[in-house]
Order: C-alpha cells, then sequence, then structure tokens
C-alpha cells in the first residue's frame, strides 16, 4: 500500500510486505491450496504438513535474495501441490544411500513440473539450487569421495526433464560422477521422463536406477520383506497398489484421512508406538532444511516417547479435525450465540482480568532508552547544551533492547463428558477472551480440544472382539482431537468455533497422555523461540474400554511419562490447571480451583507470572551486564 493510499491513523507498512504478500499468493496458488499457511522466520526453512516456513528478510535484500526466497516458496509449493508422501513411504528404499538418492529424485521431479510448465519458476528455481550449492562449498571440491552422489544423480536427473544443466556452484558435483553415473545407468534416466507427472510409475523408473547403480541389494531385500509380508497376510486382506506391500492399521488411517486433516500425520506420529513409513515421510517434511535434502533422525524426544511402555491397538478410526468440520456454519453460529447467553456476567469479570494481563504484557514489551552514553544515536534534545557550552561533548543515546521473546501459546482443554456444563462453558469462554488478549499483544495462541470419537470402545472395540479379544490390546477407543483454533489463524476467523463445545453428545472419554503429545508435536513444528502450553482438565484420563483390559492404571501411568518426557527433554514450558481436581501431583507446574468460576483468575495469573519470570530472568542478566561493563 502507497503511503498516498493510506488512510489516516492507518500504521505505515514495512517496505518488504508487499514482496511477502507476493511470494504467498504465488506459494498459494501454485501448490493450489489457499489455506496453505506461510510465514517468514529466522528458523530453517521447511514444509511441514499445511505450513510453509521461509526464511525471514534482511531489511535491504539483494535482488538475488529475494530470487532465492521465491526459489524456495515455488520448490515446496510444488512438492506441497504434486508429491504423496504415503505413496512416496511405502515405495522408498531401506538403504540409506538408495534413500538419500530417491528423495532427492523426487524433489527434482516435482520442482521440473514447474520448471517446465513456468519459466518464471524455473528462473526461481535456478537461483535457489545455485544458492544451495554455494552456502555447501561444494565448487572446488577434488574428490569424489567428498561430492554427495544423490545430488549428483539429482542434478542429472533435473537436466534430463528440464533441459537446464546444473548451477555453477554445483558443476563439479556433476563432473565428478557424470561418466559413472551415465554408464551405469543412463538408459534408465532417459526413461524417467515420459513418468515425470506419474508419482507411482516415475518412483519404480527410480527404484530400477538405483538397481542399475549397483544398489541392488538394498532394492532386492526391500523386495524380499515385502513378499514375506505378503506370504504371511490372511486371505481376503487388502494389499497396496504397489503389488503386496501390506500396510499398518496407522498406515490405512492416515493415507484415508489426509484429505480431511493437514494434521493427521501428527497424530500418528505421537500414538503410534513404531515409526512406520508413513512417520518416517512426515518427520523428514518436518526436519527438512531446504527442499531435496536428505532426512535427519527422529529427535531423542521422540524415541524417548516411543519407549514409555505404551502402545495402541488401531489408529484406524482416530481422527483430528477441525471444529468447523464437526458441524455446519449456522449450526456454529446458534452454538456460539447460546454459550454468549448463557456466560453473559462472566464476560465481563474474564474481560477485566484479560484487560489487566495485557497491561502487564504491554508494559515488559515497551521499549526504553539509556541516555549520556558515549556512543550509540545523537541525542538531538541535548544539542542545546553545545549553543549554550560549546566545550560541552556530544551526548549519544541507545535503545534498550527488549527481553520479550516471540511466542506462542496453545490451551488444551479437555473435552471429557466430566467438563459438561458450567465447566466446559467457562472454560470456552476463557479461552476465547485469553486468545483476543494475547493476540493483541503479539502472542500467537492455539486452541486444541481432546476427547473420544464413541463411549466404550467404539470401532476400536469392535475391531479387537472380531479378531479374538488379544491380551493387553492398549489403547483400545477411536481418539478425536479437535482444532478450535489454529496458532496461524485470526481470533475474529476462530471465534464461533469455540461454540462447538457446547454441541450435545461432543464430550466422552479423555486419553490426556496421547492428547498431551499430539498438542507438543504441533508446537514444535511452530517457528516462535518461546512455546507455552496450558493443559485444563478436570479428572485423571478415563476410558471404560482401555481400563478395562489393560492395568488400572494404564493411561496414568503414560500421562505422567510424557508429562515427566516434555518437563525435563522438551523446551516447551508446560503447565496445568485442574477443576476440582487435583494436578499438582502430576504436573510441576500447576494450580488446582475449586469452582470454574475460578478459571478466568487462575489462567491469566499463571501465564502473566510465565511471561514476567522470563522478562525477569532476562532484565536481571541485563542489569549485571551493564554494571560489568
Amino acid at each position: 500500500m502507497s503511503q498516498s493510499n493510506r488512510r489516516p491513523g492507518q500504521p505505515q507498512e514495512a517496505p518488504l510486505d508487499p514482496f511477502k504478500r507476493a511470494v504467498t499468493g504465488c506459494v498459494r496458488a501454485i501448490s493450489g491450496d489457499h489455506e496453505l499457511e506461510v510465514s517468514f522466520t529466522k528458523d530453517k526453512p521447511a514444509l511441514a504438513g499445511n505450513h510453509v516456513r521461509l526464511p525471514d528478510l534482511p531489511k535491504k535484500p539483494s535482488a538475488e535474495t529475494l530470487r532465492v526466497t521465491r526459489g524456495l516458496g515455488d520448490s515446496m509449493a510444488l512438492r506441497h501441490a504434486c508429491h504423496d508422501k504415503s505413496l512416496h513411504g511405502r515405495l522408498a528404499p531401506h538403504g540409506a544411500q538408495a534413500r538419500a538418492i530417491f528423495d532427492a529424485v523426487e524433489q527434482a521431479r516435482v520442482e521440473a513440473i514447474g520448471a517446465r510448465s513456468m519459466k518464471g519458476v524455473a528462473d526461481n528455481l535456478s537461483a535457489m539450487l545455485e544458492d544451495k550449492f554455494a552456502r555447501a562449498n561444494l565448487a572446488h571440491i577434488a574428490d569424489r569421495a567428498d561430492a554427495p552422489l544423490e545430488e549428483a544423480v539429482a542434478l542429472m536427473v533435473r537436466e534430463k526433464l528440464t533441459g537446464r544443466t546444473a548451477p555453477k556452484s554445483g558443476e563439479r558435483v556433476v563432473e565428478l560422477w557424470r561418466e559413472w553415473i551415465e554408464e551405469k545407468a543412463g538408459e534408465d534416466l532417459i526413461s524417467l521422463l515420459p513418468r515425470i507427472n506419474d508419482q507411482q510409475a516415475f518412483a519404480h523408473a527410480v527404484r530400477q536406477l538405483l538397481g542399475s547403480m549397483d544398489m541392488g541389494e538394498e532394492f532386492e531385500q526391500d523386495q524380499s520383506e515385502e513378499s514375506e509380508d505378503q506370504d504371511d497376510q490372511p486371505r481376503g486382506e487388502e494389499t497396496s497398489e504397489e503389488g503386496g506391500e501390506e500396510q499398518s492399521e496407522g498406515e490405512r488411517s492416515q493415507a484415508e484421512d489426509a484429505d480431511s486433516s493437514g494434521d493427521e500425520d501428527e497424530a500418528g506420529e505421537s500414538e503410534a508406538a513404531a515409526t512406520t513409513a508413513e512417520d518416517v515421510t512426515e518427520q523428514e517434511e518436518l526436519d527438512a532444511e531446504t527442499p531435496g535434502e536428505a532426512r535427519r533422525p527422529e529427535s531423542a524426544f521422540d524415541q524417548a516417547a516411543s519407549e514409555i511402555g505404551y502402545h495402541v491397538f488401531t489408529t484406524e478410526f482416530d481422527e483430528v479435525v477441525g471444529a468447523e468440520d464437526l458441524c455446519d456454519e449456522e449450526e456454529l453460529d446458534r452454538l456460539r450465540a447460546f454459550l454468549d447467553k448463557q456466560l453473559a456476567n462472566l464476560q465481563g469479570v474474564v474481560g477485566r482480568l484479560a484487560n489487566r494481563l495485557q497491561r502487564r504484557l504491554m508494559a515488559q514489551q515497551n521499549r526504553s532508552w539509556d541516555f549520556d552514553l558515549e556512543e550509540g544515536v545523537l541525542d538531538t534534545a541535548r544539542l542545546p547544551r553545545l549553543v549554550i557550552d560549546p566545550m560541552q561533548p556530544l551526548s549519544f543515546k541507545q535503545e534498550r533492547d527488549t527481553n520479550f521473546r516471540d511466542t506462542v501459546v496453545t490451551l488444551l482443554l479437555d473435552n471429557s463428558g466430566s467438563m459438561r456444563g458450567r465447566p466446559i462453558s467457562v472454560a470456552a469462554t476463557c479461552a476465547d477472551i485469553l486468545a483476543r488478549t494475547l493476540e493483541r499483544c503479539g502472542v500467537r495462541v492455539e486452541i486444541l480440544g481432546f476427547t473420544t470419537r464413541a463411549w466404550k470402545g467404539g470401532q476400536a472395540r469392535e475391531k479387537w472382539l472380531k479378531e479374538g479379544k488379544t491380551a493387553t490390546p492398549g489403547r483400545l477407543n477411536d481418539l478425536r482431537h479437535i482444532v478450535y483454533k489454529s496458532a496461524e489463524a485470526p481470533w475474529r476467523r476462530s471465534r464461533r468455533n469455540l461454540g462447538l463445545m457446547m454441541r450435545e453428545g461432543l464430550l466422552k472419554e479423555n486419553i490426556d497422555g496421547e492428547a498431551l503429545l499430539w498438542a507438543h508435536q504441533r508446537l514444535m513444528a511452530r517457528p516462535e523461540q518461546r512455546k507455552i502450553m496450558m493443559m485444563i482438565s478436570d479428572g485423571a484420563p478415563v476410558d471404560d474400554s482401555t481400563l478395562s483390559v489393560n492395568p488400572g492404571n494404564y493411561l496414568e501411568r503414560h500421562l505422567r511419562g510424557v508429562i515427566d518426557l516434555i518437563e525435563t527433554r522438551s523446551p516447551v514450558e508446560l503447565l496445568a490447571i485442574g477443576i476440582g481436581h487435583d494436578v499438582t501431583r502430576y504436573y510441576r507446574r500447576a494450580v488446582t480451583i475449586v469452582d470454574a468460576e475460578e478459571l478466568a483468575g487462575a489462567m491469566t495469573e499463571q501465564l502473566a507470572a510465565l511471561f514476567e519470570e522470563e522478562n525477569g530472568r532476562g532484565g536481571g542478566q541485563a542489569e549485571r551486564l551493564r554494571r560489568a561493563g
């Protein structure tokens, strides 16, 4: 927006905002997903679920920097549009080197689809690759052992698919490997072009290429494992389209639900006891520094979470769903109006508490100046002293940095049946008003809920009964995790979603441990520096179906293990509020209230204390440094 078109009182637009809007629009258009979230942060660029993370730009970026940013956005958009991660995970080879080549070539395929159709996209991708190899310092390597084979193969595949040569910074990598690759798999490279728009056929051609490159042992090992799985499979059970590779229950459910929820993979990762091919693919995208980069190992937290001693009978019937997908707009409006009417008196009290919290947070974010310094910005207010007395020294000032870090807060609400009535109404209202308040202060807020799809087991229990009632089956119910407000969504667009908690029949049973892992996984994918999660619950985890066929403390033991992991191994700051239930025996930072009416005060005080504690630590450190100086 130009300065002349700006309305009175409207804040001036940052110089780079038009460019960011243009990139966001292009990414959404190329991906075909107009709900795709695009952010510019100091974290590593990545495509994670429905969120594209691009590098933040300097105040005066060069033309090359802008082209690289466009290239990164185009690359991630094309992957979002043209890549099926469940299919990729099923067909990927197991060997480390073969998998790295398979991943890199698939990225070259999706980028080539865009480059062949749009010249501007092709130029942007070339700039992105030039920057990528220049940063890796591969232009002057002399030994083939120092040149990544997967990058050489990917660049040669790109050359065959688009007709564009390797970027100058990557030419040396291709030179060292070209003769060997063409001798081994030259014909296989040519066969890729007709299959560029068919991921499944392309993947099979790439596996044939791997066999030609003396990686047949890894390829044959995968095939033999598939054959063994097929032999062990009972008659009548469905197999995958690719010819006999059996999918686990978790993989089938995630493939079926992928279109209905962009967050389903996150739920599968937190709930499955063992890592499936789908989980590997999701982790690959979460950890991707740049498009085409090989997957990094899973984090120590994920490994520890899988060792708690908790397992799930099936994730086939679990769901992660947006509130707007559980009922139509008209009903959401009606439920929201019912919530507002029911708590008209409480809103005034909560509003006053929220305003107090806002004043405290804004006070922490206010910047201040240090005066009479030897260097810094010239203090023009002191210039008259020079006119009066020319012997006076010049006076400088310097702005003191704020200690308020970029922050995201997750409010995780227990949606169990015991919360029905006044408790859930108060919780919804408090979450709503606090989200609006924190948003004003520049703090992003996510509101999540957790329950089950059915009472006493649902379809998971029916499946268990049909399969012979195995002993200690683990969690035996169908989870329902609800996204009322994502961190990226503004409060005004998500406000009515909270009315869903008033819907009759929504609130059922609660499995707290898996809900915490799910919410934690979402938080860890966020780019903000500081991450806070607040759990609001009115009781211990209860699921009659699970507890009837497992030890009586099965769910509680898992909850304690998850809490301990988050509190000891995660950067997420966890706090809990128990309504009529003592949560202090589970959480280190917790408060128990007797009546739901006390929830607003407890939530605001706990959040304010967290922010003030952080500010106090930062302020004390700054003061010590100032004195030392």
